[in-house]
């Protein structure tokens, strides 16, 4: 009997060993996101991935990253003059490239406003 309560205990510590392990592989990755209007879809979009690029830079240089894995992820709306962007809104298709995923949508203000986000793991 004392033999099956070592086994059990064994089990227990490994499992929380791995989910330990699990957490600290995911703590090195950040949603990142950039966003910015224009008179048109193309300018807003351009500048929205600008926008996003230089989060990312100013984040690693902040955070003493060299290298990282940057993918694609749809960031939530990050509207100037608005608390959520209504569904009808939105100006479909979203733009994925290799570095971000851009979604955009009619201002208030501008015709134009884009959110582009992106996962940053190092």
């Amino acid at each position: 009997m004392g033999s099956y309560w070592r086994a059990f205990a064994l089990a227990f510590v490994a499992a929380g060993l791995l989910v330990t392990h699990s957490t600290t592989a995911q703590a090195g990755c950040v949603g990142l996101s950039g966003t910015a209007d224009g008179v048109n879809k193309q300018t807003a979009v351009a500048r929205s991935q600008k926008s996003l690029e230089e989060a990312i830079a100013k984040y690693k240089a902040s955070n003493g990253i060299g290298r990282a894995s940057v993918t694609p992820m749809r960031a939530k709306p990050q509207p100037y003059w608005r608390q959520s962007v209504d569904s009808h809104l939105y100006q479909k298709p979203d733009i994925i490239t290799s570095r971000g995923h851009t979604i955009c949508w009619r201002g208030v203000v501008s015709p134009n406003v884009c959110t582009t986000g992106a996962k940053v793991c190092w």
